[in-house]
């Protein structure tokens, strides 16, 4: 499953709009299904606007109709030496859209892997039944 998630994440690093970071991100998802998302990172001018590709992969599930149930496993990658995690903000919507148990692999440019779960990402993560 790993190296099937690696290559399309890593395929699709060449989608990236990264103008000004120059810094590509890469992410797919393995739904119960069989179905592989992939999202990358497309920034704009004005930083907060910007999209990580883990946000981009999960919103693309969630408008074709999948949702947290249906997700098996997040991967994330980039063209680094070194494994990057998820951002802030995508932990805060991982925490709502990803079930807690749902593995998320960080792999470096050579396919080398860390995986954690989705809920340790987060500790103590703020949800709707804050609300």
């Amino acid at each position: 499953m790993k190296n099937t998630l690696f290559e399309k994440a890593q395929a699709a690093l060449k989608n990236c709009y990264v103008k000004y970071s120059n810094f590509k991100v890469g992410a797919a998802l393995k739904l119960k299904d069989g179905t592989i998302l992939t999202g990358v990172n497309i920034e704009n001018a004005s930083y907060g606007l910007s999209n990580c590709a883990e946000r981009t992969a999960l919103f693309r599930a969630y408008a074709q109709g999948y949702t947290k149930d249906d997700i098996e496993a997040v991967l994330v990658t980039t063209e680094q030496p070194y494994f990057v995690s998820p951002c802030g903000a995508c932990r805060q919507v991982m925490n709502e859209l990803v079930n807690p148990d749902v593995p998320v692999i960080m792999t470096d440019k050579d396919g080398n892997e860390k995986t954690v779960l989705n809920h340790e990402l987060l500790p103590l993560g703020f949800s709707g039944d804050d609300l």
